[in-house]
């Protein structure tokens, strides 16, 4: 390997034999950057090399470009895009609730096929550290306090095992479905040991890949790059839509080519809920043909806080609620559901030549950077530490989403809230996405599995607890719900991954039984289900 190549994760990066620091100034001042070395002359050596070889690899001019742009998207937030707007063409949507059983079946045969085959790959994207939980590691490591313990990634991982166990009883093949994790610069080496110390649970090794997603200088309103010490550029992740780019500068794609992989499902880490390399949802994108999927929830009530799926001029694009007006948000067609009801749940199908296409430089450059005014901590002329009360600059992203407008043959699949979408975002305490939240609506899913299996549950006292009422259910009146709702939360209800993946295979195991809760399913080491109950 040349000298002047490094290896950093799966990133390579090329490290200058000698600083020049002169070529150094004279790029920076051309950039209107040159207060970035201004405390050069006080630095170690050790933290000029360092320093050096940060600024070295940034493109100024490429991220002045992004400043600009971004500070004429901020003259335009408060534009409304309402006669923009078209609704989602009735041929590209399917729902879950609106479908048969038996092209339910076909759907899943047909991605069970494409997993059995090992051609899908699932991609987390987990860079956020968990700010708003109050921990500092990775929210994949969370724990919500279920019986078993269990985290976000381990939960993740048996299903994957799961699921490919399903695909092998499908297909008679066994088959394997890689894990690629996005990480950031602060979460990659805890993920790492994290999965390692854990021995990877139970996945291979080789199957669950690491990389990093890029960063991007925080600046200032007056176009100034902040620096967060005098030797290092206060920086912040590209966002989740930095997905692209972190692809073309890693291993990831090349790798994903060497396995064979022809579809993506791409996913956040923080639903609990979340059914990676989904049968279902892939033999539905693959049914449509479609090189670009988006799996959603329908939207509560019109004014709720959730991006959502239609088509601006023409193309696909998920626009935020603060984008349209209240009288289009309450807009409803003549069944009586909102007009504009496809609620993003960051939860995504990519064939592999879309992936490729979209990460291309050509492609990847057109993606337009969401702008967030920041609080952004920083070092003054003075070398004195700055906590700012205001925002005082800005920090741009990309949303993963943003390539729908790429793609031509889109799919969007609509799933039931309760069973696939409960995100953790805040602390126990906030009104939602909370540890307590994700913890209940997994017990209520996981108690109306064992339902429809045929089990039931009852109190101490053995009297029964009426079953829970489902969003399908026909004859669930407004009061029923509210009354189930309530009598669920008394109950405690986990069936491990590895014993079933949506549901299924619970009936020869709980039909017509009884069962005092908490109720905890999970299969020892030999395969064997073990169903505890009550005090036992």
């Amino acid at each position: 390997m040349p000298s002047n190549i490094s290896i950093e994760g799966s990133k390579i990066l090329r490290v200058p034999k000698t600083m020049d620091v002169e070529a150094l100034k004279q790029r920076l001042n051309g950039a209107g950057q040159g207060h970035l070395l201004q405390f050069w002359d006080s630095l170690s050596s050790e933290e000029q090399t360092a320093f050096f070889n940060e600024l070295s690899h940034m493109n100024f001019e490429e991220i002045n470009g992004f400043f600009e742009t971004a500070m004429q998207s901020l003259k335009h937030v408060a534009d409304k895009i309402d006669d923009l707007l078209e609704p989602l063409p009735a041929d590209v949507c399917g729902s879950v609730t609106r479908t048969d059983h038996q092209k339910q079946q076909e759907y899943t045969a047909t991605g069970l096929q494409a997993i059995g085959s090992s051609s899908v790959a699932v991609l987390l994207l987990a860079g956020g550290q968990g700010t708003r939980l109050g921990v500092g590691y990775p929210k994949g490591m969370y724990n919500v306090d279920l019986p078993s313990a269990k985290t976000l990634y381990q939960l993740q991982a048996e299903r994957i095992l799961k699921v490919q166990e399903n695909a092998k009883e499908h297909t008679g093949k066994s088959c394997e479905v890689p894990w690629y994790i996005m990480t950031s610069e602060h979460t990659k080496e805890p993920t790492r040991q994290f999965f390692a110390s854990h021995n990877y649970f139970g996945l291979k090794e080789s199957n669950v890949v690491l990389f990093e997603q890029n960063l991007l200088p925080c600046i200032g309103f007056d176009g100034k790059i902040f620096l967060a010490n005098p030797h290092k550029v206060a920086l912040a992740p590209d966002g989740n839509g930095g997905l692209y780019r972190a692809l073309r500068s890693s291993i990831v794609l090349a790798d994903m080519e060497r396995r064979g992989i022809q579809y993506v499902h791409v996913y956040c880490v923080d639903n609990i809920l979340v059914k990676m390399a989904d049968p279902l949802f892939l033999g539905f994108c693959i049914n449509k043909g479609a090189n670009c999927g988006a799996k959603v929830v329908e939207k509560g009530f019109p004014t709720e806080a959730v991006g959502v799926v239609c088509k601006v001029e023409g193309k696909y694009q998920v626009v935020e609620y603060s984008e349209i007006t209240l009288p289009t948000a309450e807009k409803r067609n003549s069944d009586g559901r909102l007009t504009f009801n496809a609620g993003n749940i960051c939860n995504h199908f990519f064939t592999m030549d879309f992936l490729k296409m979209v990460s291309d430089p050509s492609q990847e450059s057109q993606l337009k950077h969401h702008v967030a005014k920041k609080k952004i901590p920083h070092v003054n002329a003075a070398g004195e530490q700055m906590k700012p009360n205001e925002p005082n600059g800005i920090k741009m992203e990309k949303f993963v989403f943003d390539v729908f407008h790429f793609t031509t043959t889109f799919a969007v699949w609509e799933v039931l809230r309760e069973e696939e979408f409960s995100p953790l975002k805040n602390a126990d305490g906030a009104a939602k996405d909370t540890p307590t939240t994700c913890r209940s609506d997994l017990y209520n899913l996981h108690r109306s599995w064992l339902q429809r299996a045929g089990a039931t549950f009852t109190h101490n006292d053995g009297s029964p607890i009426p079953p829970i009422a489902s969003s399908n259910s026909s004859n669930a009146g407004a009061g029923d719900s509210q009354r189930t709702c309530e009598e669920f939360n008394e109950i405690v209800c986990e069936v491990s991954p590895l014993v079933s993946y949506g549901g299924e295979g619970l009936d020869t195991i709980v039909h017509g039984k009884s069962f005092l809760p908490p109720v905890c399913m999970e299969r020892d080491g030999a395969g064997k289900v073990k169903v505890t109950n009550g005090t036992s």
